[in-house]
C-alpha cells in the first residue's frame, strides 16, 4: 500500500498531525497497536481534557522548562490561540478557567477525541488499529515506509513518530518509538519522570501522620544537599502515604530528579512555607502581638488560624508546645521556633516515583537533530517526530498538550509539502 503520510501513533501529537497532513493534500494513513485512538487525550484532565493554555507566549515558554525555546518555531506556524480557533471551529466550545487552562464547557475529554476523529474521517484518514510496527524502512537515507509485526510493508514518502513517552504506559506510551529514531541515528536523551509524586523516608511520612492532608496556596522548594536553593514553585499539595503530591509537588519534582543526580546523593531537603507572601521574622512578629492578645488561652485555640489543624498540632509538637499550653507561657524563642516551621518547615526527600507512574516523560528525541519549523529529522529526509517522544516537556495546565498539538500539526503540515 503507498500513502503520502504514515503516522505512527494516535495520542493528541498524533491526530492532529493526521489532520494536518490530510488537510494539506497528502494521504494519510494513522497506525496505532491499540484498540482505540486518543487513548492518553480520553483521560487527560482528569477526563476534562485540559486542551491548552491562554497564556501569552512568554509565559508559555517560562512553563516548558524541559528545551521550551525550541517551541518558538513550531508555535509560530501553531499556537496556542490556533488551538482553540480549531476547537471552536470544529464545533466545541471552550471555557478559561485558573492559571489561563483552557477545557472544554461541557468538561468531557471524550468530546475533544470525537471531534478529531469525526474531523479525521471527513478528510479521509485511514486508520488501522491493533496494529503493531517493526521497524522504519529507508532507502538511501530517506525513509521509505514501515514494516509491520506481520511483515506486511507500507509505503510512504513520509513517516511521523508520535508513540509518545514511557508515561501513563496503560495508553499505548511503552517507548515503542525510541529504537525506531535510533535506526535513523537520531540521539535519544536520558529518560527520567516529570510531574510525578515526590517521595521521602521521614519519619512523619512513614507513619503516615498528614497523609491526605492538602495545602493550598503555599510554597514548595528544592534545595541542594548544601542547603543552596534550586526552585521553588507556589500553589496547592498534598501529603500522601509515600510522601508528597498535588500541582507544586509535580512541578518541583524535575528538579528533585535532576539534583539527586548531580550531587551524587540519596536524599536532598526540601520545604514547605505556609506563608508564602510573608518571611519568618514578619510571622515571628505577628506570633508576638498573638500571644499579647490572647494571654491565658490555649495555645492550640490560639494558634488555630496558623494553620490546618493536624499540621499545626505536628508543628507544635516539634517546637515542644504542650497543646494545652497558654500563650503566655510560651517563650519568644519557642515563638521564633514555630514562625520558622511555619515557613520553613525542612524534609528530606529520596526520589519521585517511576517513570511509568509520571505524568510526563523528560528527555527523549534529541532536539538538535530536528529543524524546529518541520519537524523533520536532520538525520533522515521524510522522518518527523512530535509529541512526547521528544526531548521536550511542561509543566502540568496544558503545557505538554499544547506542545503536541504544535508540533503535531507542525509536522503533518510538513510531511504533506515536502521540501524539493
Amino acid at each position: 500500500m503507498n500513502y503520502d503520510v504514515i503516522i505512527i501513533g494516535g495520542g493528541p501529537a498524533g491526530l492532529m498531525a493526521a489532520i494536518a497532513a490530510s488537510e494539506h493534500g497528502a494521504r494519510t494513513l494513522i497506525v496505532d497497536k491499540g484498540k482505540k485512538l486518543g487513548r492518553k487525550l480520553a483521560i487527560s484532565g482528569g477526563g476534562r481534557c485540559n486542551v491548552t493554555n491562554r497564556m501569552d507566549q512568554k509565559q508559555l515558554i517560562e512553563h516548558i522548562p524541559g528545551n521550551g525555546r525550541f517551541m518558538y518555531s513550531p508555535f509560530s506556524i501553531f499556537n496556542n490561540e490556533d488551538i482553540i480557533s480549531f476547537f471552536e471551529g470544529l464545533g466545541i466550545d471552550l471555557k478559561e478557567e485558573d492559571m489561563g487552562r483552557m477545557f472544554p464547557v461541557n468538561d468531557k475529554a471524550i468530546t475533544v477525541v470525537k471531534t478529531l476523529l469525526d474531523k479525521m474521517k471527513e478528510l479521509g484518514v485511514e486508520t488501522r488499529l491493533e496494529t503493531k510496527v517493526s521497524s522504519l524502512d529507508f532507502n538511501e537515507g530517506q525513509v521509505a515506509g514501515i514494516t509491520l509485526e506481520n511483515g506486511e510493508k507500507l509505503e510512504a514518502a513520509a513517516v511521523i513518530i508520535a508513540t509518545g513517552g514511557k508515561s501513563v504506559p496503560h495508553t499505548g506510551s511503552t517507548g515503542d518509538g525510541y529504537p525506531w529514531a535510533k535506526s535513523a541515528g537520531h540521539t535519544i536523551t536520558e529518560l527520567y519522570p516529570t510531574e510525578v509524586p515526590i517521595t521521602s523516608k521521614e519519619v512523619f511520612i512513614q507513619q503516615k501522620k498528614l497523609q491526605g492532608l492538602s495545602l493550598q496556596h503555599v510554597s514548595l522548594s528544592v534545595f541542594n544537599p548544601k542547603g543552596r536553593h534550586i526552585k521553588t514553585h507556589t500553589g496547592d499539595m498534598i501529603f500522601t502515604h509515600f510522601g508528597i503530591s498535588g500541582p507544586i509537588a509535580l512541578r518541583c519534582s524535575q528538579y528533585v530528579v535532576k539534583a539527586l543526580k548531580k550531587f551524587k546523593t540519596k536524599q536532598l531537603p526540601m520545604a514547605i512555607n505556609l506563608f508564602p507572601d510573608k518571611n519568618q521574622e514578619s510571622l515571628f512578629q505577628e506570633l508576638i502581638q498573638l500571644k499579647k492578645q490572647t494571654g491565658a488561652k490555649a495555645a492550640k485555640n490560639a494558634l488555630k488560624g496558623q494553620a490546618p489543624e493536624r499540621l499545626l498540632h505536628f508543628y507544635m509538637d516539634k517546637a515542644g508546645i504542650p497543646l494545652n499550653k497558654s500563650m503566655n507561657e510560651l517563650s519568644n524563642d519557642t515563638l521564633r521556633q514555630l514562625a520558622e516551621l511555619l515557613t520553613d518547615f525542612r524534609f528530606e526527600v529520596n526520589g519521585t516515583l517511576s517513570i511509568e507512574e509520571a505524568f510526563v516523560t523528560g528527555g527523549g528525541v534529541s532536539i538538535k537533530e530536528i529543524h524546529p519549523k518541520r519537524m523533520e529529522s536532520k538525520q533522515t529526509k521524510g522522518l518527523f517526530f512530535c509529541g512526547e517522544i521528544l526531548d521536550i516537556h511542561g509543566y502540568t495546565g496544558g503545557f505538554n498538550i499544547t506542545c503536541a498539538f504544535s508540533t503535531g500539526y507542525t509536522a503533518g503540515r510538513a510531511a504533506a509539502q515536502p521540501e524539493d
